[in-house]
């Protein structure tokens, strides 16, 4: 330093320009800090696009930078599939261009809808959707019905732009699934897995055959809070290939033209009755209502397919069913559960669901009531010991399970009470009442109930 720095206490001019250039340097890595988190931002956003951030809450992950291979985590869920009804004749009038315009319209119409439902869309499969609901069946089927509701006013808009209008199939299944990670170190990919969600996909192919836009199992029925909110008939007892278990499928129409939907309701005990008459093979009865049926609403498609079902099983001998209705099923070692007490209220339900199917056939209609007795003694042996255990070893499926054993005991009541009433057929009452047994066996003490066990057999519990 010079004299003249020292005496005036001042910098030298060489300090100054560096400390200067040291500010320069801050504000340019603040800068570069703050374009990279503003990069960050905008990549988490689009891959928010790509996977889920509700997929990623129910992983437990906070941000896709976490997600790992193998990340997994068991929820029950409602699965929807949704497909676009003759969409290979559809592309084939489009070019590739076209077709693009044309799914990405369709899909921004119906992705604000299941988003609103609290729906998470798990893929898009061409012009096909699965969709996943985590809250409950309820979400799962008003969702879908606002789905058909906004392709009404998308396709007025298609129609003012001279477009033909679409249809759209829906298939709703509710159950355990597993929701990970799969795929290798370099390309991985999140999806859901489980016997749940290959049924729903067979729903949404039944929603062809029946012509009815949307279908929900036995399951999602039964998850559902109120049933009676929505309008819901029986369509058929279906089995899925591959499948050992047979599956009920329900109609909902809540969409159906309001003359076709004010028709329905007003014909379906016919319509009830004439399926059930159907699956006990007296034809006669069942094609007397169902043209009564069809004159009512000449528009009822499934009211029409059962018809000729009928038509043909007089001209031929064949008859569409499962068989269950004739042949009653048959005790299988993979019903087991493991839980003896369990396994032996099995069995003796088995035997009274085959007993109830031999009495119908006989036209023995008076002593299938013995059956509510029956329900009352398991029901009240153990459905208290089941839950008790769930609630002392925290399992996690404890609510779901027990809303399935309240739904089951409203159903049998209601059964009880229209028995006792003795205004309906009894034969129409004992099929319904054989219906919801099998319903019962198949979709609970088979599965929920396995489940239920072996959670409880892995923490020592039995």
């Amino acid at each position: 330093m010079n004299d003249e720095s020292k005496s005036t206490g001042e910098s030298p001019p060489q300090f100054a320009a560096s400390k200067e250039g040291l500010q320069e340097i801050l504000n340019k890595v603040i800068y570069a800090h703050q374009q990279a988190l503003t990069l960050l931002q905008q990549t988490e956003i689009a891959y928010g696009r790509l996977i889920p951030h509700q997929l990623l809450n129910l992983l437990d992950v906070k941000s896709i930078v976490d997600v790992k291979l193998g990340d997994q985590v068991e929820r029950k869920m409602t699965i929807m599939f949704s497909d676009i009804r003759d969409f290979t004749p559809l592309s084939e009038s489009l070019t590739p261009a076209e077709n693009f315009e044309f799914i990405n319209s369709y899909l921004s119409q119906m992705e604000p809808v299941i988003s609103k439902h609290r729906g998470i869309i798990d893929k898009y499969i061409g012009d096909a959707i699965m969709a996943l609901f985590a809250f409950g069946a309820d979400d799962a089927v008003n969702g879908a019905i606002a789905m058909l509701e906004r392709l009404v006013q998308y396709n007025a808009g298609r129609i003012r732009a001279g477009y033909i209008p679409i249809q759209i199939g829906i298939g709703l299944n509710t159950g355990r699934v597993m929701i990970g990670t799969v795929g290798g170190t370099n390309r991985m990919d999140s999806t859901v897995i489980g016997d749940a969600v290959n049924l729903t996909a067979r729903l949404e192919e039944a929603t062809k055959t029946y012509h009815a836009p949307l279908i929900i199992s036995q399951n999602t029925l039964y998850d559902l809070t109120n049933p009676t909110k929505y309008h819901i008939r029986f369509l058929d007892r279906i089995r899925v290939k591959g499948k050992l278990q047979p599956l009920s499928i329900y109609e909902v129409f809540d969409n159906d033209p309001a003359d076709l939907r004010s028709c329905k309701v007003a014909c379906q005990p016919l319509f009830d009755e004439a399926i059930a008459y159907y699956h006990l093979k007296e034809i006669p009865r069942a094609i007397g209502l169902l043209k009564k049926c069809v004159e009512i609403a000449p528009n009822d498609y499934p009211a029409q397919i059962y018809l000729e079902r009928c038509q043909e099983y007089q001209a031929t001998g064949q008859h569409w069913s499962t068989g269950e209705f004739e042949f009653g099923l048959s005790w299988k070692d993979e019903f087991l559960n493991g839980l003896e007490s369990l396994d032996n209220s099995h069995r003796k339900l088995l035997d009274m669901i085959n007993l109830l199917i031999v009495q119908i056939k006989q036209g023995n209609t008076d002593s299938f009531r013995e059956i509510f007795a029956f329900l009352d003694e398991h029901t009240r042996s153990m459905f208290p010991i089941e839950e008790e255990l769930m609630r002392l070893h925290k399992y996690p499926f404890s609510e779901s399970h027990q809303q399935e054993h309240k739904r089951f005991i409203e159903n049998y009541k209601e059964l009880e009470k229209r028995t006792l009433s003795e205004i309906d057929d009894p034969r129409y009452i004992s099929f319904r009442t054989e219906l919801l047994l099998l319903d019962w066996f198949s979709s609970h003490a088979t599965k929920a109930d396995r489940h239920m066990t072996r959670f409880l057999q892995n923490a020592k519990a039995i």
